[in-house]
């Protein structure tokens, strides 16, 4: 008969009664356990101010009260008082210092003011278009902790500098596709609200995978900004853009060319579509439509310009300013004819930065308008950050796109 072996299950460690019976030794009421001053309170001081030696241990080879060696220079430097909030009110700890300031303790971050978790909440829900009052009464209602408006702006303001990391960081050396779109949003600026752009711009590299490149704020839309936005992608490290889908931005595609000759631009096909049948009655946009997908469905750019012109033929008459619009951009529109199915689909439409672009409207529209530049840049940042833990994998078409861009563009992505 086989025996069978079980694994023997590990016993949760417990805390001695006796430690507790001492701790417990005067309690005589909650309020000597939870309360402002109560037991609870000063045990996570000390556990906190434990953990923290306990780090510092780890950091420099050696435990408090021990001699170091005689050729480590670094040494234990005191400690720095901090104040902590948390649900049991305010905490004093004493944060460890060494002489070389190289120590950052992990239990409690440097900038770090809230020990309950509540920074993340407050980011969450913020970054959800909620108002300070808002949060403020949601912490209240769900917990029943008291928070003001000072830390609520104090937790959000840490953002900033997380932001400008973020904007400053080290791109890939190339990128397959990349899409560039603007936004619309009403900012507070030197006593009146006025309309800035936000430009996005999201990147997909080799392997598939989508982010979030940079974020660029400004007031207008002329050429001269929109070149500042490719040069940026240079100075951090991005040399080669294989396709930019844009739409709309006047000077983009020079802007792009000046920066990235080798790239190829393409206008996104399913807003030109949107725009030529803006003012298409209802009974005639079917038959219009159908006419327009022979055009963008081609198989070459030869018999693109074929059905261009039969439809010019057909509908100039009642809708002359849709073959004209074609035309006029004809050499942005024609370049993703150029490629099978797979990349096709990739690059005839800016439908991915579309997307992301009304996760960011669903947040501001409560805001009615921002208060400053900052503001508003720091509220979309935490806009992207929750949208893009929703990105999954690359789609299992990849590899075949992949495949097809190896084939096209040759050294280029070797």
């Amino acid at each position: 008969m086989q025996k069978t072996t079980q694994r023997k299950k590990k016993k949760p460690s417990r805390i001695p009664l006796e430690l507790v019976d001492e701790l417990l030794e005067d309690y005589q009421k909650p309020e000597d356990l939870l309360g402002s001053d109560g037991l609870l309170k000063k045990l996570v001081g000390a556990l906190v101010n434990r953990a923290m030696q306990a780090e510092m241990d780890t950091h420099l080879g050696y435990s408090s009260g021990a001699k170091p060696s005689e050729e480590q220079s670094n040494r234990r430097n005191g400690t720095s008082p901090k104040m902590l909030r948390s649900n049991h009110g305010d905490i004093s700890i004493n944060v460890p210092r060494d002489r070389e300031s190289s120590f950052e303790p992990e239990l409690v971050k440097k900038h770090q003011r809230h020990f309950d978790g509540f920074d993340d909440k407050i980011l969450s829900m913020y970054a959800r278009g909620m108002s300070t009052r808002d949060i403020r009464a949601h912490l209240e209602e769900i917990y029943g902790v008291e928070i003001s408006p000072t830390l609520i702006s104090t937790v959000t303001d840490a953002i900033v500098d997380e932001l400008r990391v973020w904007q400053q960081r080290p791109l890939e050396r190339i990128y397959a596709f990349v899409y560039v779109d603007a936004l619309v949003v009403k900012i507070r600026d030197k006593g009146a609200v006025r309309n800035k752009s936000v430009h996005l711009v999201i990147g997909v590299d080799l392997d598939g995978q989508k982010t979030v490149l940079g974020m660029w704020l400004n007031e207008t839309e002329g050429a001269k900004f929109r070149l500042a936005v490719p040069n940026e992608l240079r100075q951090r490290g991005t040399e080669d853009i294989l396709i930019l889908c844009a739409d709309g931005l006047t000077g983009m595609s020079d802007a792009v060319q000046a920066a990235f000759p080798k790239t190829i631009f393409q206008t996104c096909i399913v807003h030109l579509i949107r725009n030529s049948t803006r003012f298409v009655p209802w009974k005639e946009r079917k038959e219009l439509c159908a006419d327009l997908k022979k055009i963008y469905t081609a198989t070459n750019s030869t018999e693109a310009k074929k059905a261009l012109d039969e439809f010019s033929e057909r509908w100039d008459s009642r809708f002359p300013m849709i073959s004209e619009s074609w035309k006029r951009r004809w050499e942005e529109i024609i370049p993703f004819l150029e490629f099978s199915p797979e990349i096709r689909r990739a690059i005839y439409t800016t439908n991915a930065i579309e997307a992301l672009n009304r996760q960011i409207r669903k947040v501001i529209k409560t805001k009615g308008h921002l208060p400053s530049d900052e503001a508003a840049k720091k509220l979309i940042f935490m806009a992207l950050r929750n949208a893009e833990k929703t990105w999954g994998k690359p789609h299992h078409s990849w590899n075949q796109a992949r495949l097809q861009l190896a084939i096209h563009f040759g050294e280029r992505i070797s």
